[in-house]
């Protein structure tokens, strides 16, 4: 299947199942797309949708996809003046939880990196993770 779908796109075609995602995607530069996927998969319940080898992978959760993108993706590659895209920053996808103590609880126990301690507002709770990769990821409970 994977290998019909290259040639489909090497002929000049459009990918059949990327199409599907390009409405609205994020993507995340990642250091290596296995470890991400068993973080994404994982620890916080994402579905892999698509893979293909070390250089991408899509996931899924409740509708929205995250598209992750190795150091052999097109991604990843160099602009035009050198500046190489790289994981972090503070830009961020936000996972709703019904339960985020016990989120948090089940992740520090797997050694994620939390870059702050849970933070009330008038809408909810927040706390800030990281993916294996250093992207933050918002964990989010409303009131």
């Amino acid at each position: 299947m994977i290998v019909a779908q290259f040639e489909f796109y090497a002929a000049g075609g459009k990918h059949p199942s990327l199409c599907q995602y390009l409405a609205m995607s994020t993507r995340y530069i990642v250091r290596d797309v296995e470890e991400s996927l068993a973080f994404y998969v994982g620890l916080l319940g994402f579905r892999e949708v698509e893979k293909w080898g070390s250089a991408f992978a899509i996931v899924e959760l409740d509708g929205a996809t995250l598209w992750l993108s190795g150091p052999e993706s097109s991604a990843a590659k160099a602009m035009p003046d050198g500046r190489k895209p790289e994981p972090g920053g503070w830009n961020r996808i936000v996972v709703g939880s019904e339960d985020l103590e016990g989120l948090i609880s089940t992740l520090r126990g797997a050694g994620v990196v939390f870059r702050n301690e849970p933070l009330s507002g008038p809408g909810g709770t927040q706390v800030l993770i990281e993916d294996p990769s250093g992207n933050p990821i918002e964990l989010f409970q409303a009131r």
